[in-house]
């Protein structure tokens, strides 16, 4: 058969590995570039690239590099292509184009001019033209235009090779496959597997590594079970030759099964994504060789059902992204670095980590470190022989022991405690699962410390500028010491964050690049979904509690409107509680987002349950409907550019209260609130109606100490 010249790509970092995995496969004239390298092969041969590579992402067939100074020469470029030998006439087709220039300004432009180049050719050569298709071409092209030079290669995958089908659901930060797979490369998994050692992952999140460990070690290819590649639809498709290498793949599948494998298990301490592991194994058809157990760090200990020789144990940790997580991170990876010193003598350890410094908290030397990319994040995986020689510090203490505390981390690791006595039969009474612990109780530990389930959420006030800089990182780091020793709870179920004034869009900005799976909790009989991480606020404001229950409770049958809805906590107990319709408006993508996901976790309608995205002002002018019951919740100021002029809840107050009471039904209620320490109700300007400050019985024992809290108002027409 003709042989081709073809560029398999690969995320940056990765491209050495995938050069040994092609000559592994028996391809010839190799060579490395930035992001890939270039092979050549038959077709046949590219069609066992796809099914084998676990590394590449995408395997292309260079069709030529033209030169390029205008977007008449794209279009020649193009046109002088025999498309008719890539594409049938009635087919579909979609171009991918990168990069600009002084000609090519706009990658949809020059991602339009090829594609009317191939059209051109296949409807003066057939009479008919292709389409295009967003979703799953018969013939995807690729396009690079770089100093001033386009080349164009056709994609013979259709999707990323590294989208193996299996990973249906994910947790926070999941690897792609192909990372994980370089990572297993590596760490030398295929030889330790060959020997039949073990592999455990302790903090294992969604299970990719454990996923791609087991394709190695059973000789499966990753592409064996993907439904279709783009190849299959090209004209020259040389069916027979495919399905050979399936069926070899096949068998080289059945003998793997039959030689078996050794132990490979995961461990997380978080059960939600342990859920997610279990559902990528099982589309895997992995669940006979590979077993997860919710286990956090701290109860790591070698299997012992089955003897175990040698093995690796590794790891995708958390990198310290988040303000305060460094610190915070530090006895993470000590702990495993102890763990694998006690119980794993003898193993290799592979940790992945986007902080190296974080590495040298575990104690270990590594012997060799390479630097990888996840995304865009510059990591490094560091490997480690688990033995005498490699400890770099003292054997490690006793594990039942916990760290010694300062004498201030002590004092506030007693006052968590006495708090959370103090709390514990009201939160046993009424089941109470969120609520807060510690709010400044001790001036020179200033932060809100909050309980979300089985998870914390600590906020450290801004410390004034007359303390010193050094002084409010040690006390900052005191609170990262006494929380988990107070409350037992594993540190990366924690979460550490400083809470500064916000201005303009800051309050719904991201704080961490990761993304992390929203966590539900409980409250009452609402099922409310919160993210400790990602943003200032976690999605459900814990002060207000009484007041969603009461919303719950006055609700049924009625017609609902939220204002300043945020992520529509209230809007969730209204419905549970009966309302027939409810209306929630905010100006806030992300909070609407948010509280769309908040219905369907409690099975809500978005037909009969509006969400709406508006300047809250502005739709309270121009609203032309009735309702019975309505909740408005503004902020204390806001000066957002999607509204016109400035909210200033103590001079716009009135006004607000005033049209609400418009909108408002016969025997209707309205349910003011703010949180401005300063606010003084307008008494006077509202005496028409009957105004009753319900405030003190819309703080629960949790805030008690914090009686300025907020402020709230049930108002009737009188």
């Amino acid at each position: 058969m003709k042989e081709f010249q073809f560029f398999a790509t690969c995320p940056k970092g990765l491209e050495g590995l995938l050069l040994q995995e092609l000559e592994g496969l028996g391809f010839a004239n190799l060579r490395e570039t930035v992001a890939g390298i270039y092979f050549d092969a038959d077709l046949a041969g590219a069609y066992r690239a796809c099914l084998w590579s676990r590394l590449a992402n995408r395997v292309l067939l260079p069709l030529g590099r033209f030169t390029c100074a205008s977007a008449e020469d794209l279009y020649s470029a193009a046109r002088g292509v025999d498309w008719t030998a890539h594409l049938r006439p009635t087919g579909t087709l979609l171009v991918d184009f990168t990069g600009t220039s002084g000609a090519i300004r706009n990658t949809q432009f020059g991602a339009l001019t090829i594609k009317d180049a191939v059209v051109d050719c296949l409807r003066e050569a057939a009479g008919v033209r292709p389409s295009v298709a967003k979703q799953n071409p018969d013939l995807r092209i690729h396009a690079r235009l770089a100093r001033g030079q386009v080349t164009l290669a056709l994609d013979l995958c259709g999707d990323s090779l590294h989208r193996r089908g299996y990973r249906t659901q994910q947790g926070a930060a999941p690897l792609k496959e192909n990372l994980a797979a370089a990572l297993l490369l590596r760490a030398n998994w295929p030889q330790i597997a060959a020997e039949g050692g073990a592999l455990i992952d302790p903090m294992c999140g969604s299970g990719t590594i454990l996923v791609e460990a087991a394709l190695m070690a059973l000789d499966r290819a990753p592409g064996l079970d993907r439904p279709e590649f783009a190849f299959e639809r090209w004209p020259d498709f040389d069916a027979p030759a495919w399905q050979s290498l399936r069926q070899q793949a096949l068998q080289r599948y059945r003998e793997g099964q039959q030689r078996g494998i050794a132990e490979i298990r995961g461990y997380d301490a978080d059960r939600r994504v342990l859920l997610a592991a279990e559902s990528n194994i099982a589309h895997a058809g992995l669940e006979e060789y590979v077993r997860v157990i919710h286990k956090p760090l701290q109860d790591l200990v070698k299997p012992t059902h089955t003897e175990l020789g040698a093995g690796l144990v590794i790891t995708n940790p958390p990198y310290g992204e988040r303000l305060g997580d460094k610190q915070q991170l530090t006895s993470l990876y000590r702990l495993l670095g102890d763990k694998c010193r006690e119980h794993f003598s003898g193993w290799s350890l592979a940790v992945f980590t986007g902080n190296p410094d974080l590495g040298k908290s575990l104690g270990l030397r590594a012997h060799k470190r390479y630097k990888l990319f996840n995304g865009a994040l510059a990591s490094e995986l560091l490997l480690i022989r688990v033995e005498s020689s490699q400890f770099v510090d003292a054997p490690p203490a006793a594990l039942d022991q916990p760290a010694a505390l300062t004498p201030g981390a002590e004092m506030l690791a007693n006052r968590l405690r006495k708090n959370a006595r103090q709390l514990g039969k009201w939160i046993k009474r009424e089941q109470i699962h969120c609520y807060r612990l510690y709010d400044a109780d001790m001036p020179e530990y200033s932060a809100a410390i909050d309980v979300y389930g089985d998870y914390v959420h600590v906020q450290e006030y801004a410390a004034p500028k007359s303390v010193d800089e050094d002084k409010a990182r040690e006390r900052f780091a005191e609170i990262q010491a006494a929380v988990p020793a107070a409350l037992g709870v594993p540190v990366e179920h924690i979460s550490f964050k400083q809470r500064r004034r916000t201005r303009g869009k800051e309050q719904y900005q991201r704080q961490s690049e990761r993304a992390y799976p929203l966590l539900p909790v409980q409250e009452g009989k609402a099922t409310l979904l919160v993210n400790l991480w990602e943003y200032l606020d976690t999605g459900l404001f814990l002060d207000h509690r009484p007041v969603r229950l009461m919303l719950g409770d006055m609700a049924m049958g009625k017609r609902f409107l939220n204002l300043f809805c945020y992520t529509a906590t209230a809007t969730v107990h209204a419905a549970l509680g009966g309302a027939r319709e409810s209306v929630s408006v905010d100006m806030s993508h992300t909070y609407l987002k948010w509280a769309e996901k908040n219905f369907k976790a409690n099975n809500i309608s978005t037909t009969r349950h509006q969400l709406l995205q508006g300047d809250c002002l502005q739709w309270l002018q121009d609203c032309r409907q009735g309702f019975d019951l309505i909740l408005l919740d503004p902020p204390s100021f806001s000066n957002s550019k999607r509204m016109e002029g400035v909210l200033d809840v103590q001079r716009d107050h009135v006004a607000m209260i005033e049209r609400c009471m418009e909108l408002l039904l016969p025997g209707g209620s309205l349910v003011f609130s703010n949180n401005l320490r300063s606010f003084k109700l307008d008494e006077a300007a509202l005496a028409r109606y009957r105004v009753e400050n319900i405030t003190a019985r819309t703080l629960d024992p949790d805030f008690q100490r914090n009686q300025k809290i907020h402020q709230c108002w049930l108002i009737n027409s009188a």
